[in-house]
This record gives C-alpha cells, sequence and structure tokens, in this order.
C-alpha cells in the first residue's frame, strides 16, 4: 500500500527529469531545437542541389541553433557568393557562417 502512494511522487519526478534533460543549453540543442535544425540544414541543401551551376556534393552544411555553417570546396568565389546567397533564402536560417574554399 505504501508503494502505491509513492508511485505517482516517483513519475512525477521521473518526468520531470526527462523534460529538464530535454532542455537546450548555450553548448547544446534541445529535442526541439535539434529537429527544427534538422529541416533546415535538408532545406538548405535541397536549395544548393537546384542551383544548377553548383556542384552540391562538394558543399557540406550543417546548422546549430538556426546558425548555418557551409564548408567544402567550390570553382570560384562566385560560387561561395552564391551558397551563401541560396542559405540565406531559406526559411528559418537566423545566419550563415562561410568557411567553403575556392580549389
Amino acid at each position: 500500500m505504501l508503494l502505491l502512494k509513492k508511485s505517482p511522487a516517483f513519475f512525477m519526478v521521473l518526468l520531470l527529469a526527462l523534460l529538464v534533460g530535454c532542455a537546450s543549453t548555450s553548448q547544446q540543442e534541445g529535442t526541439g531545437e535539434y529537429f527544427d535544425d534538422t529541416v533546415i540544414t535538408v532545406k538548405v541543401k535541397a536549395a544548393i542541389f537546384q542551383e544548377p551551376t553548383l556542384k552540391s556534393a562538394e558543399i557540406n552544411v550543417e546548422t546549430f541553433k538556426g546558425v548555418v555553417q557551409l564548408s567544402g570546396f567550390v570553382n570560384s568565389q562566385a560560387d561561395i557568393n552564391r551558397v551563401v546567397e541560396v542559405a540565406r533564402s531559406v526559411e528559418g536560417v537566423k545566419a550563415v557562417r562561410n568557411d567553403m574554399r575556392v580549389k
């Protein structure tokens, strides 16, 4: 009988621990932010892929808290500028960090 009285309190503590574990910090994303960043990454990659002048296989895209980081190699500075422009045009992108290099 004592176990039944303590069960609701145990489950409330467990639920609270799970919710706190999903919260974001400045160094780590929460579950919702991770999902949002994954969607942004996919949208940016798709937008780059649809650009006929860009070789998307050599461009890497990562997103953390809405900030897109671009890396990889392209043929010219004009290609770098175009990739950055395409990434900025995607909904949900807060900023773009450009670490791409010209071959």
